[in-house]
This record gives structure tokens, sequence and C-alpha cells, in this order.
């Protein structure tokens, strides 16, 4: 599989022979080019960074039978989009396996991780597909059967986050690659002193790639 990375939070994974592909999280910083061919999309939350409504409603325009999957309040928000054409997005649960762009997903944790003070209060999935885990906006480890994790898609910088817990995150899940995501807000100063980090901290293949730069998984 390749792995191609966008801005911020947006990853594309794409099948060798192209037959199977799925974007996730192209919220509003990502370059409307990740679309392009694109079979399915999917979003782990509401939060701008990671959804943007007028490139699905192009993006929909374009290809209205291109799948769109989340959980079940984003779905519907989606589904109410004016201009929105093609199928109603598909609303997925915490524990759901699916098919999306051709590969087999399983939703995992559920929540946003938490800020201060409970906020915010709203529901996050994290997606596997192929052993690459993307988690959104949440530190969830992933530890039920099925649910193995080759490379982790890194948060690298988020008011929820500290660097402490992503290095405990990548201690307890323990891949064998991480590429980092989630990093708009970063300098390049705050990119290299984060990877570093991680590189000296864990026992984990680390790649950062360029928005744009893709990398083949194994």
């Amino acid at each position: 599989m390749r792995l191609t990375k966008y801005a911020h939070a947006c990853v594309r994974i794409d099948s060798p022979d192209g037959e199977r592909s799925v974007l996730i999280d192209p919220g509003c910083w990502t370059e409307p080019g990740a679309f392009a061919g694109v079979r399915a999309v999917l979003y782990t939350h509401a939060h701008a960074d990671h959804v943007d409504d007028d490139l699905l409603v192009a993006a929909r325009a374009a290809d209205p039978e291109l799948a769109v999957y989340t959980h079940p309040e984003l779905a519907a928000e989606l589904a109410a989009l004016p201009g929105l054409t093609g199928p109603a997005p598909i609303a997925v649960r915490t524990g759901d396996e699916f098919t999306a762009g051709g590969f087999d997903v399983r939703a995992v944790g559920g929540r946003h991780a938490e800020t201060i003070d409970g906020y915010p209060d709203c529901a996050n999935l994290g997606y596997l597909l192929g052993g690459t885990y993307h988690p959104g906006d949440s530190l969830h480890v992933p530890a039920g059967p099925g649910e193995e994790v080759r490379t982790l898609l890194l948060p690298a910088g988020g008011p929820w986050q500290s660097l402490r817990q992503a290095i405990e995150m990548v201690r307890a899940i323990e891949p064998e690659h991480t590429v980092p995501i989630h990093d708009a807000h970063l300098s390049e100063a705050g990119n290299e002193n984060f990877d570093g980090w991680i590189e000296r901290a864990t026992d984990t293949r680390h790649t950062r790639l360029a928005p744009g730069g893709s990398v083949l998984l194994g």
C-alpha cells in the first residue's frame, strides 16, 4: 500500500494496483487534488481541520458515487449539506467492520481527547485498515483481537495532546512504523523537536512526510 500525506491530518491510502483507495480527514487545509480518483472518504470527527464541507461538496459534484463514512452525528450533518449530491454518508460506530474504497476497515475509539474541563466532548472514531491506524484527535490504544498496528499515524501537535502523551502512545501501541500527522500548528523547529523525541524515546521507524509525500507500507 502507498500512504500519501496531505496537509495536517489528511492521508490517502492506495493499493499498488490503484483499485483500492481511501482518503482520511480531508479538512480545511487539505489540497483539493487529494480527492482525485479516490473511492471513499473517512472522517474521524466534525472539527474543521478534519472535515471541510466545501471540499466534500466539490468532490461529490465531480464523483457522485464517492462513498463517505463517519460517526452517526457527523453523517447526519453532512447529509444535510446544501448541494451535496449522491448517496447519503454512511454512519459507522465503534467496533464496526466495513469495506471502504476496497479496504477492510475497523472503527475504534469513540471520543475526542480532552483538552481541559471536559472539552471538547464530541465523538471521534479512529480507523484501522491494513495494519495502519489513524486515531483522529484521540489517544486511544487499540488492544482487541484484529487490532494490531504496524503503522501508526501519530498526532504531533494539538491543544489536547502533550509530547509525553505522544511518546506514551507509541510505547503502548508498539508500531513498527510511525508517520506524524496533525502538525499544521507546529513550526519547522517544533517538528524537528517532535521527531527527535520520538526517535530517541521509542523503538519505532519514524518517517516525516512533507505534504504530498508518500511512503510504501509493508
